[in-house]
């Protein structure tokens, strides 16, 4: 729908307060539009909430019940998940298209309607549907009860930082182009910084975001990274960050010039205005460590003195190498959970489930494609195809021949996975098939990257649950050493965690969450090419540890 006919931006916000020991109520509503935001030459319109990118941010409380009214005039369907919350017993309302429900078809509403739980923090919603997050996605603040401070010194500000990535063209056309050929989409135009690329692309002097702050101020950024490809360093120039939170929750702090954010996770940082009064960049840029074509862009923004002029030139900023392995693994070593009384950090110790998927990439026989074939990603051996019906409803109606139930704990096919030659290519199985854990069971999963066709860093999202980062390598898996390196007193929580290139990560969990909640690659690449799949969380014995009903206004199939 062309962006003349669109309503003008609004985002109502109604917040219904009965005394600070009661929980509130807050209603937004969401626009899905296309409009025009051109950030550099010749720019088509985006689809967009509110006319807005990135789109608005939702401010909560925890405890707080939230109400989002997404009415969708553009002409794809859409589907919001509101990345990071647990949604207890509630999958009706987290939002993977036809995973837990079917989309919002063009012309038609729904309204998201969920508690926050058990959390704060910053997390961010975004679209789930097709590669419409390219534009689609906002923040979510969620600050702590009423009396509760924060575990860290009170900044004097905090600002939002969302990382993304920008095309020229409509995402979609690009995308569906790339599949007839069988081949992966052109990568995007521009990293951005608050949806504005910065002064070193053209086109954009006025698409630069800057951030003004005062001397001996200390301020909060809640950074988050909305890239669809890019894991991602940021920095700013001549200052230091603390980094205390990641993925909303609180970590034990520590220092460092420059973090590494993959696509999917949330980082809260803690920065003084303790420099000489100037002007310096934030920076990001990709980091890539795989043998492939580097990306080299990098997204500048604005860290302002108050009272410097803009005729001032910005600091440039120190970035690590765009493949500095070390760094990224030295930084990601660092993060700690806070283990607090307060904030304990209750890590399963003893294991009901062990699980261990591979990553791979593929080549499979592609007749409509033009080359005969079509990359293709996995886990196990298993290239996941999205289903017709949403898969919780299939769940909760038992309605058959929509999924089975036998995701294999193990890959079929073990082999010497980091060591395999890199043309080497299993050919993959395809289907819908699901995991099934017994509601309350612990977990363990080990996340194997392979050398199948290309090694990558691979971040990956698991939904409903939060989960800890018990250990990572390089290389394959030891079952017999590596568990007793594993840190199980003060490990990352997370809801997101990157693989590294060429080795694994170990995460555990508990399955308290019944529903089906789905668990991919957040490179939005590799999710299309089918590495994903999702777990059945069986009902426990009480109706506090069953799916509630679903409502009654479900989109259609």
């Amino acid at each position: 729908m062309a962006a003349s006919r669109m309503s003008v931006f609004s985002c109502f916000l109604h917040v219904f307060l009965s005394s600070p020991a009661i929980a509130a109520l807050k209603k937004y509503d969401f626009n899905i539009q296309v409009k025009n935001v051109s950030r550099l030459c010749n720019a088509k319109p985006i689809v967009t909430v509110n006319g807005m990118f990135p789109g608005p941010t939702i401010y909560v409380r925890e405890g707080d019940q939230v109400l989002v009214n997404v009415t969708n005039h553009a002409q794809y369907n859409v589907s919001i998940h509101w990345h990071g919350l647990k949604q207890f017993r509630n999958g009706w309302a987290d939002g993977p298209a036809y995973i837990t429900l079917c989309p919002i078809r063009s012309g038609r509403s729904y309204t998201y309607n969920f508690t926050v739980t058990g959390q704060r923090g910053t997390l961010w919603w975004h679209a789930h549907i097709l590669w419409l997050r390219a534009t689609v996605y906002g923040a979510i603040v969620v600050m702590p009860k009423e009396g509760t401070p924060f575990p860290f010194p009170q900044p004097y500000q905090e600002t939002n930082i969302i990382l993304g990535e920008w095309w020229n063209q409509d995402v979609e056309t690009i995308v569906n182009q790339a599949n007839k050929l069988g081949l992966p989409p052109q990568p995007s135009d521009a990293p951005t910084i608050n949806g504005k690329p910065g002064p070193l692309f053209p086109c954009s002097e006025k698409h630069t975001f800057a951030m003004e702050v005062e001397s001996g101020k200390t301020y909060l950024l809640r950074i988050i990274n909305a890239a669809l490809n890019d894991e991602l360093f940021f920095t700013i120039a001549g200052h230091n960050m603390t980094v205390v939170e990641i993925d909303a929750v609180y970590t034990k702090p520590f220092t460092s010039q420059a973090i590494l954010i993959t696509p999917g996770q949330t980082t809260n940082v803690l920065i003084k205005a303790d420099q000489s009064p100037s002007r310096y960049f934030m920076a990001a840029r990709a980091f890539m460590d795989a043998p492939i074509t580097v990306d080299n862009k990098t997204a500048t923004a604005i860290f302002q003195y108050k009272g410097i002029p803009n005729t001032v030139l910005p600091t440039l900023p120190q970035l690590p190498a765009p493949n500095d392995t070390k760094y990224a693994l030295n930084y990601n070593s660092k993060l700690r959970s806070l283990n607090t009384p307060q904030f304990p950090a209750k890590v399963p110790l003893q294991i009901d489930r062990h699980l261990f998927y591979t990553i791979g990439l593929g080549m499979n026989p592609c007749p409509t494609c033009q080359n005969g074939t079509q990359l293709v990603a996995s886990l196990n051996n298993i290239t996941f195809v999205m289903p017709k019906v949403g898969l919780l409803q299939a769940h909760y109606f038992n309605l058959s021949g929509v999924f089975r139930t036998d995701f294999p704990d193990q890959p079929p096919a073990p082999f010497n996975y980091t060591g395999a030659s890199l043309t080497a290519n299993l050919a993959t199985t395809t289907g819908t098939r699901l995991s099934k854990l017994r509601f309350n069971s612990t977990v363990e999963l080990v996340i194997q990257d392979t050398n199948l066709l290309s090694v990558e860093s691979h971040p990956f999202h698991l939904h409903g649950f939060n989960f800890f980062v018990v250990g990572s390598g390089i290389g394959n898996f030891d079952p017999e050493k590596d568990p007793a390196k594993f840190n199980l007193v003060d490990p990352p929580e997370r809801n997101t965690v990157g693989v590294p290139t060429g080795g694994w990560t170990a995460i555990r969990f508990r399955a308290d969450n019944p529903g089906v909640w789905f668990m991919h690659c957040h490179l939005e690449l590799h999710t299309m090419w089918g590495l994903k799949m999702a777990f059945v969380v069986e009902n426990g014995k009480s109706a506090e540890e069953t799916v509630l009903p679903p409502p009654k206004d479900l989109p259609p199939c």
